[in-house]
């Protein structure tokens, strides 16, 4: 039995990362300069989606590191576990900024108007957005290295 609980763990924690990548995709080819009211909705559901998957992702990989990985001890003793939650902390510390931003969109679009969105704020979400996907797409390498006890003191 808790070799189908660490398989379920696993497989939200491999699923919820990809959701999140894939969201972040879905944000950086969708922004753009003042969307219509699909677009910009689209672009408030797909931040949601992030939000939820990145918690997914956090709790699983939480359990996986108390409960179901290596051991505790394997994971906290490895210096490239504590760089791939940096990274993981960056990148969600960096998610702040589109999310407060399209929580400012929802406001207008509850009223039936379109947020103003300019050519500068798509700029700074672009650039922002990139970061984030560059942050993410090194955590599983990070984990592929970690996983091989590179890191272990």
């Amino acid at each position: 039995m808790d070799s189908i609980r660490s398989a379920s763990v696993a497989y939200i924690h491999y699923s919820s990362f990809m959701i999140c990548f894939g969201a972040l995709i879905f944000e950086r080819i969708s922004i753009q300069e003042n969307p219509n009211k699909q677009q910009a909705i689209s672009m408030v559901i797909a931040d949601i989606v992030y939000g939820i998957a990145g918690i997914a992702l956090l709790v699983s990989g939480i359990y996986r590191v108390i409960k179901f990985g290596q051991g505790a001890d394997f994971y906290t003793h490895n210096s490239i576990f504590w760089i791939k939650m940096v990274a993981f902390g960056l990148v969600g510390s960096l998610s702040l900024y589109p999310t407060f931003t399209y929580v400012m969109w929802a406001i207008p679009l509850s009223k039936g108007k379109l947020p103003n969105v300019t050519s500068g704020l798509v700029s700074r979400l672009k650039i922002i957005i990139n970061i984030e996907l560059v942050g993410f797409a090194s955590i599983p390498f990070l984990a592929t290295l970690m996983a091989r006890g590179i890191g272990l003191s």
